[in-house]
């Protein structure tokens, strides 16, 4: 079975490994005293990383967005200091997205930062979080309002992970998925179209390539921009949507692959509006690959899935709270073809309340 390594040419770059085993890979990027932070949920996956990782101590933390509470990460700073953490130890986070965010941020701030590594155990993760060095906490005035940009020494993804994912979790990464091949362009988001059935079965090496993809096409465009001042911010397509139906929702209630997964949506109906769109098609031609691979197409069967209302005002208002936001105007990414996508642009009032109706 193939793997695949792409390199992050950052200052210092680091290498992404993709593939069935590659946790066994641990070692090689640890130094000092180690600490391994592990989502609940994969907890009895930890112990070949604990075997294959010197001086390595294990903390278990809440599933989820559960972690990504101030209170887990002041927690989990004073166990890093109590575990006798220096400069030179090395955190590797084991779980999800939410898992690595809250390992990274503390990485990020423990002694002013020490060494990460990330071993990201969804496919959601492995497509976004584990790349780019974006850590965060939320509060509950809007999600990741607390963070810092932090890159990892280096990224584990291994796929043998993802044949543990129940339906819905799995699922929920084929959103960002989504998202990556619309930026990427028209050659990426036919091949995904094609392989959306081996993927859905869980094709080892469909995964690889589709993992590789997207992890190839978020490195080129954080080498572009590490700090997310201009062209960065082609990632948040669908999420200042999605951002805000997580908060009104409540987090955790509606998955983050499944809320940009619509948000995609709704900002290619944006762009339809606005006359941004070159292709008129492109609207329904999204909702029928987010429908193909088991996702919502539209806040109405968001709405119905997950039992939410989902108020038009109140995700308006949960925009405000939006770190994109300027001005007290949220900001949009929208598109104009597959490949080609703006950043940073307003919608009228008026417009996003039909969007969001």
């Amino acid at each position: 079975m193939h793997g695949a390594r792409v390199r992050v040419e950052l200052d210092p770059p680091y290498e992404v490994r993709i593939g069935p085993d590659v946790r066994h890979e641990v070692a090689s990027a640890t130094s000092g005293r180690s600490l391994l932070v592990v989502d609940q949920n994969v907890v009895e996956r930890a112990e070949p990383l604990l075997v294959h990782v010197a001086q390595a101590a294990l903390v278990v933390v809440g599933p989820g967005e559960s972690a990504k509470e101030f209170s887990e990460l002041e927690w989990l700073l004073s166990l890093m200091a109590q575990s006798g953490l220096d400069r030179g130890s090395t955190v590797v986070a084991l779980g999800g997205g939410a898992t690595l965010d809250l390992a990274g941020l503390a990485a990020a701030l423990y002694m002013r930062g020490i060494a990460s590594v990330q071993c990201p155990t969804t496919l959601l993760a492995m497509v976004d979080a584990s790349v780019g060095g974006k850590t965060a906490v939320n509060l509950p005035e809007g999600k990741n309002l607390v963070g810092a940009f932090h890159q990892p020494r280096a990224v584990f993804a291994d796929t043998r992970y993802l044949a543990t994912l129940d339906a819905s979790e799995f699922a929920c990464g084929l959103g960002e998925v989504v998202k990556t091949a619309v930026i990427a362009g028209a050659e990426a988001f036919e091949r995904l179209e094609q392989t959306a059935g081996a993927l859905l079965a869980r094709d080892e090496p469909s995964l690889v390539e589709c993992i590789a993809d997207c992890v190839r096409t978020k490195a080129r465009v954080v080498v572009s921009d590490e700090r997310e001042s201009g062209p960065r911010k082609v990632l948040n397509l669908g999420h200042t949507f999605a951002h805000a139906i997580e908060h009104v929702a409540g987090y955790g209630t509606v998955p983050h692959g499944v809320a940009v997964g619509v948000g995609v949506a709704l900002a290619l109906h944006a762009s339809r509006e606005l006359g941004l769109l070159r292709d008129a098609t492109l609207p329904e031609r999204v909702e029928r690959l987010l429908a193909t691979l088991g996702l919502p197409r539209s806040l109405a069967e968001l709405r119905a899935k997950h039992a939410v209302l989902l108020d038009p005002g109140a995700l308006i208002v949960a925009m405000r709270s939006d770190k994109k936001t300027r001005d007290g105007s949220p900001r949009f990414v929208l598109v104009e073809e597959l490949g080609t996508v703006r950043w940073d642009l307003a919608l009228e009032r008026e417009l996003l309340a039909r969007l969001l109706g």
